[in-house]
């Protein structure tokens, strides 16, 4: 684009140039003024060449900033209820449920020495034996760590009319013979970027650099692998922490 604006920028200089040098006075003045025209049209493309991607990037921004708040709302529920059930859960409202009523158990960890016998009932041998014990001295609602977030709307995706995350759950073979539960939330970046320039659109769509999100989805977690992290670069984390600052 920027080049066909040069471009285009040196044909006119080149036909004002050969209007000056041959065509008759008395028209001269028509000519300057579809010159005038054509040259404040060559600015504002050149302007808004430059402008445009710029403009989306910054919309773009704001727009994954409020669905990351979301994914990250939506991995803290599923780490609390791996925590207490021992897996993850693709059912949303039974999501919303367990942070509404389950608890957390309190433990507390101590050791004692315990007396073992290492021989025989008959020859027994008696030694001291160090034991980690764990007791459950009292339950914490998990409601209480999600006072200040908005989980019950934790899936609608922010933006976007009537559309809510995707989240699956399976299970990934972290090394031979063990199969560890794993989650993935997503959302794609088309609902998110609907309306926008397309061609911007489908270069976002394609992006591979290290500083944005890569492919076509925001998400966090995977059933690929065995993660809890988000798909986006830390920047926004950064201003995912200046928003909550900010609220």
């Amino acid at each position: 684009m920027i080049i066909l604006i040069i471009l285009a920028v040196a044909a006119t200089f080149g036909f004002a140039y050969l209007i000056v040098k041959y065509l008759p006075l008395k028209y001269k003045w028509i000519v300057s003024l579809v010159l005038v025209f054509t040259g404040t049209l060559l600015v504002f493309k050149i302007y808004d060449g430059i402008m445009k991607p710029i403009n989306f990037n910054k919309d773009k921004r704001v727009k994954y900033v409020k669905v990351i708040q979301h994914l990250k709302i939506i991995r803290d529920a599923e780490l609390a209820y791996y925590k207490v059930n021992g897996n993850y859960t693709s059912n949303k409202e039974g999501l919303i449920q367990f942070i509404d009523s389950a608890k957390f158990a309190i433990t507390e960890v101590r050791d004692t020495v315990v007396k073992v016998n290492k021989g025989s009932k008959w020859q027994p041998v008696i030694v001291d034996v160090e034991k980690r014990i764990v007791d459950t001295i009292g339950y914490e609602p998990i409601l209480k760590s999600f006072q200040d977030k908005d989980y019950k709307n934790m899936f609608n995706v922010p933006g976007v009319d009537e559309k809510q995350f995707e989240l699956s759950v399976g299970l990934v073979e972290k090394i031979a013979g063990l199969q560890v539960p794993v989650f993935e939330a997503r959302t794609e970046k088309k609902d998110l970027l609907k309306g926008m320039d397309i061609s911007l659109v489908k270069q976002e769509m394609e992006a591979i650099e290290s500083d944005q999100i890569k492919g076509e989805y925001v998400s966090v977690g995977s059933l690929n692998e065995v993660t809890t992290g988000g798909n986006w670069p830390p920047s926004y984390d950064k201003a995912n922490r200046e928003e909550e600052d900010d609220q």
